[in-house]
């Protein structure tokens, strides 16, 4: 994400700056200078959600009904080269929407030509964008609003980039990289020591790969602050296993292992932010690949806290890796515990790709979250363990199946799967989420996305505070 789209206050710059009036459908327009006025009306310009008009005395900006709280990052998308502020009220989630607009995942494109806005080649050149900067009103916490964007940024790069170069062994030194900046303590546990080391699931589900399963862990923090544990599931390409998906499901399984980047950008954010906690971020990346090693519908797996679990479907893996991590994670009695997961298709139907359904038994703390979601504009919805569900997880032959026969309340029993290894007396959420957008909005290309870190990392804000370090 380019941060330098956004400049601190400097009453110079600021007053000098082309000024963006915002925009909705329909309205007069009787604020602006009438050349700006005159443009609109030669173009047809009727503030629709995403449309830029620049003109000498100003540039417009449409934002539709108004619904869309990131709607401003579209014109950090269009616009040319400059310094810009926006007429009326500006907010920190105004800052981090116009830095949303310059985010690009341009890795795989080459940059042989400058850049011209009416070039629409599609041939694989990509120039370099343009970068408009927007001056910030005095009192604004710029620091912050550029830290969730790096956070968002970082978690969409590790979603988009291909399995050919973020498997196991790549997420890994992602990880390292993210943890290293902040001098955190990293500990890997590879291949067959995770037998020696009793993680039988995370290795039975990774063994078929040429790249051997691990378990990512890193702690960062001071040891007498409250103990916070994030569990990101790094399943980093999916086949289904032996119940091999079809090709049109198994097309977007690079962003298995979106809960594991989402879990980096979080962890990322709160360590940038000096948040007052004992971070722990356990990451089980695998690839659930198909060969002679792998594990077979029927069989019936060891798990690390002692239950067997029989083998319903090899293509509900995620939960397997994560259950192993959870029991690990609640050794050490933290006192929160978070898991994210695209663990799902049945969450998907249920809320689409932008809502990803939180489970949470503790009262206080998810009517926080919840608040937190809908001021920071980061969609979730609660979904309830529902008890009587939880014997559809019934095996005739071991403790628990992974996958039950009925298509009936896919993400609910998902979760149910995951509560038999939350641990005791740990305030524990999961959130089933999508980690990718298959429509593009402003500053929302289509493609890997962060979910719920926003309202996470404002909920453990408010309740942990910052060290102040």
């Amino acid at each position: 994400m380019n941060v330098d789209l956004i400049c601190p206050f400097d009453a110079n710059r600021y007053s000098a700056a082309r000024q963006v009036f915002v925009t909705r459908s329909g309205d007069a327009l009787d604020d602006v200078p009438g050349s700006l006025k005159e443009l609109a009306r030669l173009n047809n310009f009727k503030g629709e959600l995403g449309a830029v008009l620049v003109g000498v005395d100003g540039v417009l900006i449409g934002i539709g009904s108004g619904d869309d709280p990131f709607a401003i990052a579209a014109a950090s998308e269009k616009l040319p080269d400059g310094d810009y502020r926006i007429d009326g009220e500006v907010t920190e989630q105004s800052l981090f929407a116009w830095l949303l607009g310059g985010y690009r995942f341009n890795r795989y494109k080459s940059h042989s030509k400058p850049f011209d806005p009416n070039d629409h080649d599609e041939s694989g050149t990509n120039e370099l964008p343009p970068s408009p900067c927007l001056i910030a009103p005095d009192g604004l916490d710029v620091t912050h609003a550029c830290r969730v964007a790096e956070a968002v940024g970082l978690t969409r790069d590790l979603v988009n980039t291909p399995a050919s170069d973020m498997l196991p062994d790549m997420l890994e030194a992602e990880a390292r990289a993210v943890a290293d900046e902040f001098e955190a303590d990293v500990k890997v546990i590879t291949g067959n020591a995770l037998l020696k080391q009793n993680f039988p699931l995370i290795h039975t589900v990774g063994r078929a790969s040429a790249v051997e399963p691990r378990l990512i862990e890193f702690t960062w923090g001071s040891p007498k602050a409250p103990k916070l544990t994030l569990v990101g599931k790094g399943v980093c390409f999916d086949t289904g296993g032996l119940n091999l998906k079809p090709g049109n499901s198994m097309a977007l399984m690079k962003k298995d292992m979106g809960g594991a980047a989402n879990t980096l950008g979080l962890a990322r954010l709160i360590m940038s932010s000096r948040l007052n906690v004992r971070l722990r971020v356990l990451i089980p990346a695998v690839e659930n690949a198909v060969s002679g090693a792998s594990f077979r519908p029927g069989d019936v797996l060891s798990s690390r806290k002692g239950l067997s679990v029989e083998i319903g479907n090899t293509d509900a893996e995620g939960r397997l890796v994560l259950a192993d991590t959870m029991e690990y994670g609640g050794e050490d009695h933290p006192d929160i515990m978070v898991t994210l997961a695209t663990l799902t298709g049945a969450a998907r139907i249920a809320l689409g790709p932008e809502v990803p359904p939180v489970y949470c038994d503790d009262e206080d703390f998810v009517g926080q979250l919840l608040s937190n979601a809908e001021k920071e504009a980061d969609p979730i919805w609660r979904m309830p363990l529902w008890k009587p569900y939880d014997k559809m997880l019934s095996s005739p032959i071991a403790d628990i199946n992974n996958a039950p026969a009925t298509g009936f309340a896919g993400s609910i029993t998902a979760a149910l799967f995951l509560k038999r290894f939350q641990p005791k007396d740990v305030t524990w959420a999961h959130f089933d989420m999508y980690a990718w957008r298959p429509n593009a909005a402003p500053g929302r290309p289509v493609g890997g996305e962060a979910q719920a870190i926003r309202a996470l990392f404002r909920t453990f804000s408010d309740r942990f505070g910052h060290s102040g370090n």
